[in-house]
């Protein structure tokens, strides 16, 4: 096998959990272009169908999971696509998320839901992807955390918080799991995705972050999916409790996000 054939990943099935936009959407695309066939899963449709469209642009096959919001929807998602494609080797955990705010604004509840979303939500599909992982003879989990889980910036606390949680997990389930299936993650830093219109229509705003980034750009979807292959494919095959950090260099984010003092 060469190197370049270590990329590839035909024959195999991964999940992506959060494939309907941005970063999501373009590891499923990046995973299929490489020969996999790619179950999605997210909460809009039309975004799902799009991602699915340009997965059989690739010559594979898509399964589209429309999230809902009742309890066991997840799992259920993750056996049906089992069922469909017959196997699983991969599961990429791409939702996850918390706006950025001033700390005594926060609340109890806004930081379990954070916690619920980004940390409880990627630990519960590794624990029910194991067994098919396994019947597969292992496989790869990728975690999607975030820079601001090792920086340090206002405004960040529960968001950072818990991705760190998320990130520290991805190490120590990597522990657990070993040999037979990998765990890492890939830890973004300012991604210009959907996600991160807002802040960007502020030229001033945009500006600090640029000039806080060594590479003096934002990143692309194209950069994580990048990674996200890398650390699915057989590229990756000696790596584990790992995490990636795709951030254009950033070590102190000195830049200002606009938020009011506490």
């Amino acid at each position: 096998m060469t190197v370049m054939q270590m990329f590839r990943m035909d024959g195999q099935v991964a999940f992506v959990n959060g494939a309907g936009r941005g970063i999501g959407a373009a590891s499923a695309l990046a995973l299929a272009e490489a020969g996999a066939d790619v179950a999605i899963r997210a909460r809009t449709l039309s975004q799902l169908e799009e991602t699915a469209d340009g997965i059989r642009a690739f010559g594979r096959r898509a399964l589209v999971l429309q999230a809902i919001e009742d309890e066991g929807d997840d799992i259920a998602a993750l056996d049906r696509a089992v069922e469909h494609f017959g196997s699983l080797h991969s599961l990429v955990n791409v939702v996850g998320g918390a706006l950025p705010g001033p700390f005594l604004r926060g609340t109890d509840e806004k930081l379990n839901d954070a916690f619920e979303f980004n940390v409880t939500g990627p630990i519960r599909m590794i624990r029910a992807a194991v067994p098919h992982l396994l019947e597969s003879g292992g496989g790869s989990v990728v975690n999607i955390t975030t820079t601001m889980a090792h920086l340090v910036a206002r405004g960040f606390s529960t968001y950072g918080t818990v991705k760190a949680a998320l990130d520290h997990a991805t190490r120590l389930i990597a522990a657990d799991l070993a040999p037979r299936i990998r765990v890492n993650a890939v830890a973004p830093g300012s991604i210009h995705t959907e996600s991160l219109e807002v802040i960007m229509r502020d030229p001033e705003i945009r500006k600090s972050i640029e000039d806080a980034t060594p590479l003096r750009r934002l990143g692309t979807a194209d950069d994580i999916a990048a990674a996200v292959l890398y650390l699915c494919s057989p590229a990756s095959s000696y790596m584990t409790g790992k995490t990636l950090h795709v951030d254009g260099g950033l070590r102190i984010p000195n830049f200002d996000m606009g938020l009011p003092d506490l």
